[in-house]
């Protein structure tokens, strides 16, 4: 890489967890004034709880100019720590980074905004506390707010808008900047699924324009889309770096194995749930083996276990089939079966799921579960708990090996019916010869 627009070598940022020394004893102290002395001395005695992790730590890449860099993590694997430190809003511990050129920051949508202000106020406020020059400001005004689609509320107080509209003209102040290093954190979980396509547009046409970005983002689709290549932190650290696709892939399946099967003895739910444990989720072959490996030829099931601890008046559990690339596949609810769309009593139960040979291609798919009282209540939730691989075989039953792979996510058999067409035999007739006559011309009466 010739001159890189960022370098990063050996960053790191410890952060101290616990309590300030003394601070919150002193303040307990007081409050205990009362209390005999002997105990009063006791509490001021205690040792005060302090650790130290590293949020990130010794995380080294670079990143050249015009280049679109995604990044992936878990949360709180510290990719908005690398970001906080690269916009110099936290100060790093180790190691040092390099930006050349102008920077942009989507950090948190919306800083700056004063609710008592009007859109069109905040517009420039915003704009001058992210970097833009008044002229800037005025020369893109119309853009952004056509952009964020508030006209009609460009002059009313931003106390009165609605959470989305307040979120869509933060991102368009934001999104229209020019720096030459853009630094892009998980802002698409901001409004609806069409804003947030337009902000992924938008982004785009950023990259496309030969500037800088690195983009933080869940959505591994969209960094699949906008990025060629990607890094993956984990736990502080680098852990991969490299072509999109293929970081991506093994974030998705580090930590899940191809055994066909995830067990929870004691069962498990969300937070406060105390009504339903999921207990185990299976993938069975056609011979109802649990396996990881899945014969695309035959049929095949998803079978879940859970127990329903009070009654219920409505219930429905599901499997979700996602890529290895954050694709969704297809969302399967036994309520889709009426038999099982009313109340459920306590006791445990195990679901299962057909699905139909030759209906998925070949490649490797996750499985996600999630259970709820729909518009009430979500009771369990669990991303990528499961992963099975199809084998390599076509949907006409003959090995890739043997010719090229199908495009797409699934390989069904569709029915075709081929017709021969009357004006195409006559066609054919004439030219072989053994038609006769042409046809008559319509203008001839």
């Amino acid at each position: 890489m010739g001159d890189p627009a960022i370098r990063v070598e050996g960053l790191g940022k410890r952060y101290t967890i616990g309590e300030r020394p003394g601070l919150g004893r002193r303040w307990l102290v007081d409050a205990w004034r009362p209390a005999p002395a002997g105990l009063r001395r006791d509490l001021a005695a205690m040792p005060a709880a302090r650790s130290s992790i590293w949020a990130l730590r010794d995380v080294s890449f670079e990143v050249g100019r015009g280049e679109v860099v995604g990044v992936v993590g878990r949360n709180g694997a510290g990719k908005s720590t690398l970001l906080k430190m690269l916009s110099r809003i936290v100060r790093p511990d180790a190691g040092s980074a390099e930006i050349h050129g102008r920077v942009g920051s989507l950090l948190e949508v919306g800083s700056g905004f004063h609710p008592e202000l009007t859109g069109r106020d905040n517009v420039f406020l915003n704009g001058a506390i992210l970097g833009m020059r008044k002229t800037e400001i005025v020369r893109k005004f119309d853009e952004i707010v056509a952009f964020a689609g508030v006209e009609k509320f460009i002059d009313t107080a931003v106390k009165h808008y609605s959470s989305g509209m307040y979120v869509r003209l933060a991102f368009a102040v934001a999104a229209h900047l020019e720096p030459e290093v853009l630094l892009v954190d998980e802002v698409l979980a901001v409004g609806d699924a069409a804003f947030q396509s337009k902000c992924l547009d938008r982004i785009g046409e950023v990259s496309h324009e030969g500037r800088t970005v690195l983009f933080v983002s869940h959505n591994v689709g969209a960094i699949n889309r906008l990025c060629s290549r990607t890094l993956w932190i984990d736990d502080g650290r680098l852990k991969a770096d490299g072509a999109s696709d293929d970081v991506i892939s093994r974030y998705f399946m580090a930590g899940v194995g191809l055994d066909g099967e995830r067990a929870w003895p004691e069962g498990v739910a969300n937070p406060d749930v105390t009504e339903f444990k999921l207990r185990a989720v299976r993938v069975r072959n056609a011979l109802g083996d649990v396996t990881g490996v899945i014969d695309g030829r035959q049929p095949f099931a998803f079978e879940v276990v859970y127990e329903i601890l009070e009654p219920l008046p409505y219930c429905r559990v599901g499997v979700i089939i996602e890529t290895t690339d954050g694709v969704a596949v297809v969302a399967a609810y036994d309520s889709d079966d009426v038999r099982h769309s009313g109340p459920r009593l306590p006791g445990v139960f195990t679901g299962s799921c057909m699905v139909p040979a030759e209906l998925l291609n070949s490649g490797r798919f996750m499985v996600s579960v999630n259970a709820g009282i729909p518009r009430v209540k979500n009771l369990v939730s669990l991303e990528r708990v499961l992963s099975f691989e199809i084998f390599d075989v076509g949907a006409s039953g003959i090995p890739v090996s043997e010719g090229r792979r199908r495009r797409g996510v699934i390989r069904s058999r569709f029915e075709w019916r081929l017709e021969a067409c009357r004006e195409t035999t006559r066609t054919e007739s004439a030219v072989s010869g053994h038609g006769g006559a042409p046809p008559a011309s319509r203008d001839r009466q």
